[in-house]
């Protein structure tokens, strides 16, 4: 549903722009709610309330007596706030999660097919400068080739 890069600004009311591809995207999949959290690598989460649901039972279903699982739901939950865009296709993001993802003004948007990853721009840089060389590797490891 989302792909693509795109580079974008924080205005300074904070608020970030969607590209237009991704509320298309949005509004041809009856999408108006998202969620945003802390996703992995210090990018943030973006997830359409469907899959947020999808994902949200995921990770009820593991174990709360374990100490990683209670850890990383209180992380994940405890940081999602549930945004739609304005008319201008503008979502406002609160401090905490910038300051988690390190996001200062410039950011890469970045759809990986049932969610978006919002970036720090040099974060996303040095992210692919240190990825893109095993791209090929990481493929053979995760692709079957029945």
């Amino acid at each position: 549903m989302f792909y693509g890069e795109y580079i974008h600004s924080i205005d300074r009311k904070g608020r970030l722009i969607l590209p237009a591809k991704f509320r298309e995207a949005a509004k041809s999949h009856f999408v108006e709610k998202f969620f945003v959290t802390r996703g992995l690598d210090k990018c943030l989460f973006m997830l359409s309330e469907e899959e947020w649901r999808i994902q949200e039972n995921k990770f009820k279903s593991i174990s709360f007596t374990k100490q990683q699982s209670r850890t990383f739901n209180r992380l994940f939950f405890s940081g999602a706030v549930e945004v739609t865009f304005d008319s201008q296709g503008r979502i406002l993001l609160p401090q905490y999660l910038k300051e988690y993802a390190q996001i200062k003004k410039d950011v890469v948007l970045v759809g990986v097919s049932n969610r978006i990853e919002i970036w720090a721009k040099d974060k996303w840089q040095e992210f692919y400068n240190n990825s893109q060389q095993s791209f090929e590797q990481i493929a053979e490891q995760l692709i079957d080739n029945a």
